[in-house]
């Protein structure tokens, strides 16, 4: 069975950083994307972060790049997002889904196959 978790997830103040993990199992990452996504209250789900599994290519969306970081940590079977400099507008719940493809139809990490559960990120002071 396929598993997807998310952790990491709390309260950040403006400018501070933040960890997400992504723990993966019945899956080899290799033959998959791995992506983060996050969905604010009254807004549509959107991707913000994918990398390859095959040969670890990244691409992130405008609204992140810089800030934010995908790693991926095959031997753990988990895929981090290292958030920086977050700002209020990051507030949003954090998925982690594995994805059949890298790059399909126009979007990155397309389409999802597995969702984690998703992580709560609150940015204020």
């Amino acid at each position: 069975e396929v598993q997807v978790v998310e952790s990491g997830g709390g309260f950040v103040q403006p400018g501070g950083s933040l960890r997400l993990s992504c723990s993966v199992s019945g899956v080899t990452f290799e033959d998959y994307a791995i992506g983060w996504f996050r969905q604010a209250p009254g807004k549509e789900r959107e991707g913000i972060a994918c990398i390859s599994g095959s040969d670890d290519n990244t691409h992130y969306d405008f609204a992140v790049k810089g800030r934010f970081t995908i790693l991926n940590d095959n031997a753990r079977s988990t895929v981090y997002l290292q958030m920086r400099n977050v700002k209020p507008e990051d507030t949003a719940v954090y998925y982690c889904g594995v994805a059949q493809w890298w790059y399909s139809g126009g979007s990155y990490c397309n389409p999802v196959n597995y969702w984690g559960q998703g992580t709560q990120v609150t940015v204020s002071s």
